[in-house]
């Protein structure tokens, strides 16, 4: 059950496949620092986790699956929820604790929510969702259906307690759940090596019979990739996988973090070698033949369908006082 990691892909992307990807990252890219700005502003108010820099590994899983397949996750969920297909302008009234948002303007940046779309949010206890993700897992072994459950959580939430109990329960049953684990080198702000005795993440389900696989989750196409095998597993009954995502996050754990914990040379060589947008980029240029102003053109088009989320959301009425007493219990 030794891992390896994944650097190869093949070549099951065509060029529409490369163009969504690419679009859809730019899209979690400029919604996320635009995202910065508004917290710095005070117009965003308690915890922003930003997602930039990852926006390979949720892209890439969301096109693994098929509809009706679940996802959960945990603070960390903008970029999950534009990859899912909400639009930004409730994405970002969410985020600005406005009633039109996602969660009705309650839930902010760490509680977003989407049952229609198979989006179980957005959960602010770390490793908690772990157990929620292996649930639904449960709910679709009990129903006789072939759905699977995308379960994700972090290098930090890897070392808790009820992510074990979670992997047992997932192996004894055969559950069709798939752990993504976005290893992203920083737990709050410890080093992975400072933090955990083991550093492989992908084996940790090696007492449990739980295979895993390394990925090189600076890549949308090798996440894809993996993800897809790993989901097409499950699904044909085969029980849990376990994804570890080698991938990085370019700001601090949370807009209060000014992550000091990690040099600037460490950061700009991340950026400059193995950014998930340039890659695609790449390919778009020299394997397809994309012209440059095509891709100008993407992103002039996402910039602005950011500015108008940000309109949308500062214009937005607050949720009413009577507000506080509804949704409390289910």
């Amino acid at each position: 059950m030794k891992a390896k990691l994944k650097t190869e892909t093949n070549t099951t992307f065509r060029k529409e496949d490369d163009f969504r990807a690419y679009e859809q990252m730019v899209l979690i890219r400029r919604f996320e620092e635009r995202a910065g700005q508004m917290y710095g502003q005070g117009l965003i108010a308690g915890f922003c986790h930003l997602y930039i820099g990852q926006e390979a590994v949720v892209v890439g899983m969301q096109m693994a699956i098929e509809k009706g397949d679940q996802v959960i996750t945990a603070y960390r969920d903008h970029g999950h929820m534009l990859a899912l297909g909400v639009e930004p302008n409730i994405v970002m009234a969410e985020l600005t604790g406005r009633a039109s948002g996602i969660s009705a303007g309650k839930g902010g940046s760490m509680h977003m929510f989407s049952p229609e779309l198979g989006f179980y949010g957005g959960h602010g206890i770390v490793g908690a969702q772990v157990s929620i993700g292996t649930g639904l897992a449960f709910a679709n072994r009990y129903r006789g259906n072939d759905r699977v459950c995308l379960t994700y959580f972090g290098d930090g939430a890897s070392n808790q307690g009820q992510v074990y109990e979670s992997f047992n329960m997932a192996k004894i049953w055969n559950l069709p759940v798939v752990y993504v684990i976005e290893n992203n080198r920083y737990g709050m702000g410890t080093s992975i090596e400072r933090a955990s005795a083991t550093t492989d993440l992908s084996q940790r389900g090696a007492s449990f019979n739980i295979p895993g696989e390394q990925v090189d989750a600076m890549d949308v196409r090798a996440v894809y990739e993996a993800g897809k095998r790993a989901v097409d597993r499950a699904r044909a009954g085969e029980g849990p996988f376990i994804l570890e995502m080698l991938t990085y996050r370019y700001r601090g754990h949370s807009m209060s973090d000014p992550a000091k914990y990690r040099s600037r040379d460490e950061v700009q060589k991340m950026k400059t070698e193995n950014d998930p947008i340039d890659r695609v980029m790449a390919r778009l240029l020299n394997d397809w033949k994309v012209s440059p102003d095509d891709l100008k053109e993407i992103d002039r088009r996402i910039r602005a369908t950011v500015v108008d989320a940000v309109e949308f959301a500062t214009v937005s009425p607050e949720p009413a006082t009577a507000e506080l007493y509804t949704d409390v219990y289910a």
